[in-house]
């Protein structure tokens, strides 16, 4: 068994791409692997900005012998079958076959083994398979090569068992500039060339720090010599070792870094060699809205923030240098303290410009902000948002509609300050800031800063009233405006972000348990519009329910709810209410475990089947109620009288919402269903008792599906 190591090495890959570049990498060599019939028993991928390397442990140094047979024509065929056959196996005459009685005649068959080629003849083009395989997010052609990669590729190491592979890369097929020979003084015609990255067990260190190129041999040697080289190479290393230094070094100065993973995995692929160093914020910054801080130390300048112990910004940051400096990072230091000043005070201006117009001031320019050119501006949307914050408010409890109103109003007026114009994450978050400055009331100040909320699965939900109203009313606007001009999601394209708003919407009801009548709530979204050319309210209020049911299923599915369980309900055709109707789901779940439930759906499938299928056949619908004259059997009366007692007792209980009640009154239907089935004949000779057997098992399917659709229960 051997290992193969590879490096390709390039000028700066994007942090971003670095991991799914190296994963993609190992996937596609591996699989080229197995298909080649070459079993490994690992395999490990790392990166860095300038390299992505790869080893594989445990490859034979051959492929496996290949024994194939292939069974030709009847002994005494004709030739030209024979001749076929012998051309398809590549086979020269019938001495070279075996003719075998199978059983059902007598046939010539070819054994072709296959010898493996040894594993250095089959690398080389697999692992230029695999590279010219490798997808990027964006790449580029430099120089006059043809060859598309993310960075120019420099050099490529293919060691296997030690040894380099024979072969590489070709970047380039390209006619070559004509030249003049000086000593003939003639000028000679170019020539198609082609220009090849040879495979090579060479590579170089550190950009700066150790430049030198140097021979490796294996990976271990590798690792070894590039940790003298001033790299590191494995990503976790790097981030742990930045972690660590960065919490060793405030913990002198009584902070914590601000947790921060996604910042801690970018600045893991902007360098090899992490050098932590700590710097200082400026005390004229200070009064500056912490976000505003953090946002421009970590958008900008790829710093981390420091947190005191009550929680508040620090007055330090920590910065990740690829260099190891004589000073030990002074120079550094001072540097980014220099360029960080000059950011912080842009936001400085920021900060006391916007201030100096109070933000139901800014209001009206949102005239000059369009929102969609079908739906208006954004001024349109808050004058809609308004009036549906007014509406929402009566039923969210707690939720004062004045001051949702005015929430709506002053919500989307950050977006003409000039900190969210340099910092547009901060939309929402300024408006707070500034509202509280303006000296709005508290409830208001938050309901502005949370109404985009939640962005996201790992978002926080809005749990005030007034911030629900206005995060519901900013939703529910821009999903049902965009349906009516139908600029539905696709499968592959959502540019309106409106599954976020629907699963947002979702969020804000069942966290809250808010008491939504949906179908309402959308047709007064609709009604805010004052726009041509929109679909009708009512086919709208439809369509959503229909989407924020899809994205229903999603968000129960990851808590393990069965889709179809949602699907029985929603069936209903009534059922708008996402609090009752996850309470019906629940109900459904917990009875059809019971063994009662299993078995009630088995007897409800076999009504509802033997009932479709007798009035596909008679051509009418067996959905009146059966007569009580014609019940001649006990069974039937007791199915008869169990359904009307269920009826009885399921009735008030669904409208007390005691669903686990009517499920539990549903199973009494279970010992007269199976007796009725193991005792009765439904198709009875005599017309009218078969057409009133009929109407009974319709009734069991009535009464079930008055609780939620069983017909779209599965298994």
């Amino acid at each position: 068994m051997a290992e193969l190591f590879v490096e390709l090495f390039s000028e700066d890959i994007p942090a971003r791409m670095q991991v799914r570049a190296a994963d993609d990498f190992k996937r596609l060599v591996t699989d080229k692997l197995a298909a080649a019939g070459l079993v490994l028993t690992s395999a490990q991928a790392q990166s860095t900005p300038r390299r992505l390397a790869l080893v594989v442990d445990g490859l034979p140094l051959a492929q496996p012998d290949v024994r194939e047979e292939r069974r030709g024509p009847r002994v005494g065929a004709p030739d030209a079958a024979v001749q076929g056959f012998l051309k398809g196996a590549g086979l020269a005459s019938l001495d070279q076959c075996e003719h075998r009685d199978t059983g059902k005649g007598v046939f010539w068959f070819a054994v072709i083994e296959k010898p493996g080629r040894a594993t250095a003849q089959v690398l080389p083009d697999l692992i230029e398979s695999a590279i010219r395989d490798l997808v990027w997010p964006k790449s580029m052609r430099w120089a006059d090569t043809h060859f598309r990669w993310v960075r120019p590729l420099h050099s490529i190491i293919a060691l296997f068992d030690g040894q380099p592979l024979v072969g590489g890369l070709t970047v380039a097929a390209r006619e070559a500039p004509p030249r003049t020979d000086d000593d003939a003084n003639l000028c000679l015609a170019g020539a198609l060339t082609a220009t090849r990255l040879p495979f090579g067990a060479t590579t170089r260190g550190h950009r700066f720090l150790a430049p030198a190129s140097f021979e490796v041999t294996s990976f271990a040697d590798y690792q070894e010599k590039l940790a003298g080289a001033f790299v590191r190479l494995d990503r976790e290393a790097r981030k742990s070792w930045i972690a660590s230094e960065s919490a060793r070094l405030v913990a002198a100065e009584d902070l914590t870094v601000a947790p921060d993973d996604a910042l801690l995995e970018e600045v893991a692929g902007l360098v090899e060699w992490p050098v932590v160093l700590l710097g200082t914020i400026d005390p004229q910054f200070m009064g500056v809205p912490a976000e505003v801080l953090i946002t421009s130390m970590r958008t900008h300048q790829k710093y981390f923030a420091t947190l005191k112990p009550d929680g508040a910004l620090g007055p330090r940051f920590i910065v990740v240098a690829n260099m190891v400096t004589d000073d030990g990072g002074l120079a550094v230091v001072a540097g980014n303290q220099r360029v960080l000043r000059a950011r912080l005070s842009d936001a400085q201006f920021f900060w006391d410009q916007d201030r100096k117009l109070r933000l139901d001031h800014r209001v009206d320019a949102l005239k000059a902000v369009t929102f969609h050119a079908r739906l208006g501006t954004v001024h349109d949307k808050v004058e809609r948002m308004v009036g549906l914050a007014g509406a929402l408010a009566p039923l969210i409890a707690g939720a004062d509609a004045d001051a949702a109103r005015r929430a709506a109003t002053l919500c989307k007026a950050d977006l003409t300050t000039g900190m969210v114009g340099e910092f547009p994450e901060l939309q929402g978050v300024m408006g707070r800031y500034y509202a509280r400055y303006d000296g709005e009331d508290a409830a208001v100040a938050q309901a502005v800063a949370e109404h985009y909320k939640p962005l996201g699965p790992t978002d926080g939900c809005p749990t005030l009233p007034i911030s629900i109203v206005v995060a519901l009313a900013d939703k529910l606007d821009s999903l049902v405006g965009f349906f009516a001009i139908d600029e539905k999601p696709t499968g592959s394209k959502d540019p309106y972000a409106l599954r976020r708003a629907a699963l947002g919407i979702i969020r804000l009801v069942l966290e809250n348990r808010l008491r939504l009548p949906l179908r309402s709530v959308f047709r007064q979204a609709h009604a805010g519009y004052r726009v041509d050319g929109l679909a009708a309210a009512d086919v709208v209020a439809e369509q959503v329910l229909d989407f924020c049911a899809d994205r229903l299923k999603v968000v129960l599915r990851d808590r393990g709810v069965r889709h179809d369980l949602i699907d029985a309900v929603f069936a209903l055709g009534s059922e708008d209410d996402l609090v009752r109707l996850l309470a019906r789901v629940e109900a459904l779940g917990a009875f059809l475990a019971t063994d009662d439930g299993a078995n009630l759906l088995i007897a409800y499938r076999r009504a509802a089947n033997i009932v479709r299928i007798e009035e596909k056949k008679d051509g009418v619908r067996y959905d009146g109620a059966p007569l009580t004259a014609l019940l001649g059997a006990d069974e039937e009366r007791t199915l008869e009288a169990a359904l009307r007692a269920v009826d009885d007792a399921a009735r008030p209980r669904l409208e007390a919402e005691d669903f686990a009640g009517a499920m539990a009154a549903l199973a009494r239907l279970r010992s007269p269903g199976d007796a009725f089935f193991d005792k009765v004949t439904v198709n009875s000779d005599d017309l009218q008792l078969r057409a009133n057997r009929l109407r009974l098992l319709n009734k069991i399917r009535e009464t079930m599906n008055s609780i939620a659709d069983f017909s779209r229960i599965e298994g």
